[in-house]
C-alpha cells in the first residue's frame, strides 16, 4: 500500500497514511473524512555514490569482495 500525505479540510491537520486505491482516510485529530491528497516529494535515489562507497568500505572491512569488479579487488600475495 502506498504512503500518501493528506490535509484535513476541517481542522487543517497534515498527516501521512497508508491507503488502498479507493479508501478515504480519517483525520487523526478530528476524525473527518474531508481530506485532500497532497503532492509528496519524491524519494531520493537509493544508490548515490556516497552510499555505494560506504557499502564497499564496509564490505572490505568484512572481507566481502564479490560485488567488486576484478580490477577493483585487492591483490593478494
Amino acid at each position: 500500500m502506498p504512503l500518501f500525505d493528506f490535509r484535513c479540510s476541517s481542522c487543517e491537520c497534515q498527516f501521512e497514511s497508508l491507503v488502498r486505491g479507493g479508501d478515504v482516510p480519517e483525520c487523526p485529530q478530528c476524525g473527518s473524512t474531508a481530506v485532500e491528497k497532497l503532492v509528496s516529494l519524491p524519494a531520493a535515489k537509493g544508490k548515490t555514490k556516497e552510499i555505494i562507497a560506504n557499502a564497499r568500505r564496509q564490505a572490505a572491512r568484512e572481507g566481502h569482495f564479490s560485488h567488486y569488479a576484478p580490477s577493483e579487488r585487492p591483490r593478494r600475495k
